[in-house]
């Protein structure tokens, strides 16, 4: 087992202008599990290729451990790789294809079959053992590529988006047996996906990139509750936050008819506008005239909850684009699923003052403490 350091890491593909990922600083411990997260295109495989010794680094380095692996080759990294398309051999069986790294190792027979047989055990793959991979549901030749890592014990498991290819409700399971599984192995793991969902729910951290650069990298609920930019804040969360562009007022911050009250010194220097995000579940929705007046476009019924759609009726409020998405969006809020406001009603929403996040306008940095 070992931590992984990048180290100012740097990818430039040759004939590009601009990094597929540029000086990249991340630390991750001995035994953690870190997620990659972002965009298409953003440098999460890139940066794992680099790890993996698949892509070259232009500048910087990469550790794993103290042993300074930038210039090694895949095969002495100490490394498995798991892929988004599993590359099992189909003419042998599970138990080859697992025993496959061992056997080109050098190692015994009997040790590997040793081996093969504890690994398929964890991974509920017994029955299968003498089966080709054709005869397997995806979720099962998943867990035959996991296998054949790890049976070679390596300091790091590298895995690029190896949930993609299956269905929604297997992947959910996955997921879960994947993050079950590395707590139980304690091996360093970095993970790809562009899903923040999957992301949420099985790193102790996540890094996420746009554009080559590092946004923020922080545990779950840290990036959740504390983004560091509007990027961050756009990107995490299912529904996204709300953004919107509110004028800046003595008191602190005009919401429709209502007055947030912010900090003078959190938005002192940013100008006459910044921008407000609000969860949707941070939402105080009410007949009341006091607040954000909203017309119900949509309505979302998820039994318990409901998730309502909304335009506001003040054209001069801008609802900003979040993520990796520069459309103007709705105004998104969370209610009782038994208490649902009718479609093309006028309701008023303000945000809860524990949960407001406000933003710098023109840099995107968060202003609120």
């Amino acid at each position: 087992m070992a931590s992984v350091t990048f180290d100012g890491a740097t990818c430039l593909f040759r004939g590009s202008d601009a990094p597929a990922v540029d000086a990249l600083d991340l630390e991750i411990a001995d035994g953690e599990f870190l997620v990659l997260v972002g965009p298409s295109g953003c440098g999460k495989s890139t940066s794992l290729r680099m790890l993996a010794g698949l892509e070259d680094v232009s500048s910087g380095r990469i550790l794993i451990g103290d042993n300074d692996v930038t210039g090694l080759d895949p095969k002495d990294r100490d490394i498995a790789m798991v892929f988004q398309n599993y590359a099992l051999y189909p003419h042998m069986s599970v138990a080859e294809n697992m025993g496959f790294p061992l056997k080109m190792a050098g190692v015994p027979k009997p040790d590997i079959q040793k081996k093969v047989a504890s690994v398929a055990e964890m991974l509920d793959l017994t029955p299968y053992l003498n089966r080709k991979p054709k005869a397997l549901s995806g979720g099962q030749r998943q867990r035959v590529a996991m296998g054949r890592s790890i049976v070679r014990e390596p300091q790091v498991f590298c895995m690029d988006e190896p949930l993609s290819n299956l269905d929604a409700k297997l992947r959910v399971q996955t997921r879960t047996q994947i993050a079950s599984l590395q707590r139980r192995l304690g091996v360093t793991t970095v993970y790809v996906t562009h899903d923040q969902v999957e992301a949420m729910t099985m790193g102790d951290r996540i890094a996420l990139l746009k554009d080559g650069l590092l946004q923020q990298c922080a545990t779950p609920r840290e990036m959740y509750d504390r983004p560091a930019n509007l990027f961050v804040a756009g990107f995490i969360g299912s529904p996204a936050m709300n953004l919107l562009s509110v004028p800046v007022t003595e008191s602190g911050v005009k919401f429709g008819n209502h007055t947030l009250d912010v900090a003078r010194g959190d938005v002192a220097g940013a100008g006459s506008q910044v921008i407000v995000g609000v969860r949707p579940e941070d939402v105080e929705v009410t007949s009341n005239p006091d607040g954000l007046e909203l017309v119900i476009d949509v309505v979302e019924e998820l039994g318990a909850d409901a998730y309502i759609y909304g335009t506001p009726t003040d054209k001069s409020i801008a609802i900003e684009g979040s993520g990796d998405d520069a459309l103007a969006k709705p105004f998104i809020a969370r209610v009782d699923g038994r208490q649902v406001p009718e479609k093309g009603s006028k309701v008023f929403v303000h945000p809860k003052a524990a949960h407001l996040h406000v933003f710098n306008k023109e840099t995107g940095e968060r202003l609120t403490s």
